[in-house]
């Protein structure tokens, strides 16, 4: 059955209208996720005083989140096809409650990482599953434009979480504990939201879904993908590796110790990358579709990306400087990213090139935020050694460099006879996520 078929099916069921409670329910789940990823960033410099962990600990509590995704990539995929996208996402919402449950209790350690562990397996799946929902809903028009809504509301998790030494000063008062159980609360209230979407819509989606034969993954496909892929892979890749690690593990002990910030101010600031990306990536979604070039507006927004690192690591520029140029990274590269990915490979191998791009993305996500932390303590890190952390700016500098040099190679060769027409104007949905 076809995205369209699909989309016929599921408006024979409900009216179209519906789609938009849809969009919301998923938005809600995947916020409450997106807070309790973040969640870490905020009491780092707690779990340092308090509980005497190292740098190294503290990122492994985000590591861990994508370790076993490196395997598992594709399984939440495959449930997916057989079980539908409404079961999935309520099954791995409970799982993901479950998880920051345990990371709230948090004590001995291995309970906490146990916690992160779940918790990743789950969001992952739990991610896909609502990426799917939102397919098969809006599949006959308005994708492109609902997954750039989407990704927007979900980064009102991660602005809360940032800016909650703010607006829940009461509770960080009492330690490192309680701001993990309000992320807890949070997660339960995606769960809510994922309950609803299952017994409010989940009918609906059954009803259209595909068997779970119809979409394989054939592995053999990727060694068919040409060079733009591979450049585009790249960039997909080392992009994430660089911001998720800064952002949500070590920037805001970075900027306290550093920066001489408190933990409030220093939650505020990183927050506004997120807070800027909820209104602006749909901006330069609809930029890109309304003028092309999508390979140029990549290469500029990730050029930003070492420019904010070297920025940091050299000048006593305001901190909003680098705090907005790294807002204008996030907000251009993830809004062309998907859809131009999709523009380079062929409908029947997008699982698989989506497949493969999450798998190494983990990879990436694991390993940098394992070396970032293992640098910051080789270099004892800390408020008594700010220049400590020097060694994390230039690692996290380099490798933008490299995301810098891959999507310009990509805009090279799009540029010219054997490009895919990424820098052309297309209709919305030609430009759609996949």
């Amino acid at each position: 059955m076809s995205a369209v078929d699909r989309a016929v099916a599921i408006r024979a069921v409900a009216p179209a209208s519906r789609r938009w409670w849809v969009l919301a329910l998923c938005s809600a789940a995947i916020a409450g996720c997106y807070y309790e990823y973040d969640a870490i960033a905020p009491i780092a410099g707690f779990l340092r005083a308090d509980r005497g962990f190292s740098q190294a600990q503290i990122g492994m509590l985000n590591a861990v989140f994508s370790l076993p995704n490196v395997v598992l990539a594709l399984a939440g995929g495959l449930l997916i096809d057989r079980y539908g996208s409404a079961r999935v996402a309520l099954w791995t919402a409970g799982l993901c409650f479950l998880g920051a449950v345990l990371t709230a209790i948090g004590n001995p350690y291995p309970v906490m990482v146990l916690g992160r562990l779940i918790f990743g397996v789950s969001e992952e799946a739990l991610f896909i599953a609502l990426l799917a929902a939102l397919a098969q809903w809006f599949a006959g028009g308005g994708t492109a434009f609902a997954m750039a809504l989407f990704f927007s509301l979900a980064r009102i998790g991660s602005y809360a979480a940032d800016t909650s030494p703010a607006w829940a000063r009461t509770v960080y008062a009492h330690g490192w504990q309680l701001p993990l159980w309000l992320g807890a609360a949070i997660t339960g209230v995606g769960f809510v939201a994922a309950l609803g979407y299952r017994y409010g819509f989940g009918a609906a989606a059954a009803t259209a879904r595909p068997s779970a034969s119809a979409e394989r993954i054939v592995w053999i496909d990727v060694w068919r993908f040409d060079r733009s892929f591979w450049y585009i892979l790249t960039l997909n890749v080392l992009f994430a590796s660089v911001f998720f690690p800064f952002r949500s593990t070590f920037a805001i002990e970075y900027f306290q110790d550093a920066k001489g910030l408190s933990l409030r101010a220093a939650g505020l600031a990183n927050s506004w990358v997120f807070f800027a990306a909820i209104f602006a990536t749909p901006l330069f979604g609809w930029i890109a579709d309304r003028f092309g070039h999508r390979a140029l507006m990549m290469t500029l927004g990730t050029l930003l990306l070492p420019a904010t690192f070297l920025i940091l690591g050299t000048t006593h520029w305001s901190l909003w400087i680098s705090t907005a140029l790294m807002g204008v990274s996030f907000s251009v590269v993830p809004a062309v990213i998907w859809p131009a990915t999709a523009m380079l490979v062929e409908p029947r191998r997008l699982g698989t090139a989506y497949g493969l791009i999450n798998m190494l993305q983990n990879v990436g996500l694991a390993a940098c935020n394992l070396a970032a932390g293992w640098l910051n303590d080789r270099a004892h890190a800390g408020p008594r050694n700010p220049a400590g952390y020097d060694a994390m700016l230039w690692f996290f500098g380099a490798i933008g460099f490299v995301a810098f040099l891959s999507v310009a190679s990509l805009w090279w060769r799009e540029s010219g006879p054997r490009g895919h027409g990424l820098e052309r104007v297309r209709a919305p949905d030609d430009a759609a996520i996949g």
